[in-house]
């Protein structure tokens, strides 16, 4: 039985989600998990893990990032320079990507400290994350913030150069998805009904089928 929601249910308590919308929990919808590296204005790398992103392309490819903090090194670093590289882990090394959160203070190289190696950028000023099966990397096109005096801006960037393990583009290899390709961001899904909380996790894709054999 579908039921409708129009307003945050009451069973969840919105001072508990952090700034997020209650939607966000009910719904759950994953979304792509990357790390984003860029230059401080020290010279020191800078890894921030970010989800909540999207790819298109027309007349180029582009990434739009639907919350970036005004207030955190990515942003600043990026508003700076202008350049940036988006860094796709497999599940091997997502426990040393997650430990760039807790190296994160300004004189802190982020990419070194948590056990990963950088290594500069063909065709932007930024570094990149050897170990990471995909770089993109990018230059900064645009910024708007979401709502009127919001503290994050949605950002678009244009993939300019692409860096990809020939073993990952290679189905028959490890291939792009599965235990060795993308990973997704499920965060915090919510029962409307029970307000129980499950733990943000992270996922995989499955191949289903191809369309003729639906």
């Amino acid at each position: 039985m579908k039921k409708e929601f129009d307003h945050c249910p009451a069973i969840i308590n919105e001072a508990e989600l952090y700034g997020f919308s209650w939607m966000e929990h009910v719904m759950a919808i994953p979304s792509p998990l990357v790390v984003v590296t860029s230059y401080k204005e020290n010279r020191m790398p800078n890894a921030t893990m970010q989800s909540w992103c999207t790819f298109t392309g027309e007349n180029g490819y582009y990434c739009l990032f639907a919350s970036v903090n005004k207030h955190g090194h990515m942003y600043t670093s990026i508003n700076k320079t202008k350049q940036l590289v988006i860094n796709f882990p497999s599940k091997d090394i997502f426990i040393q990507c997650m430990k760039t959160i807790e190296h994160n203070e300004y004189e802190d190289d982020e990419i070194a400290m948590s056990g990963l190696t950088a290594e500069q950028a063909s065709k932007v000023n930024a570094p990149r994350i050897k170990e990471c099966f995909l770089n993109l990397e990018c230059e900064y096109v645009w910024e708007r913030e979401l709502l009127p005096n919001s503290s994050h801006v949605v950002l678009c960037v244009k993939v300019v150069n692409v860096c990809m393990d020939e073993a990952h583009y290679n189905a028959d290899k490890n291939g792009r998805y599965g235990d060795t390709g993308y990973l997704y961001n499920i965060h915090s899904p919510r029962n409307p009904d029970t307000g129980k909380t499950e733990e943000t996790c992270v996922g995989i894709m499955q191949k289903y089928s191809t369309y003729d054999k639906l």
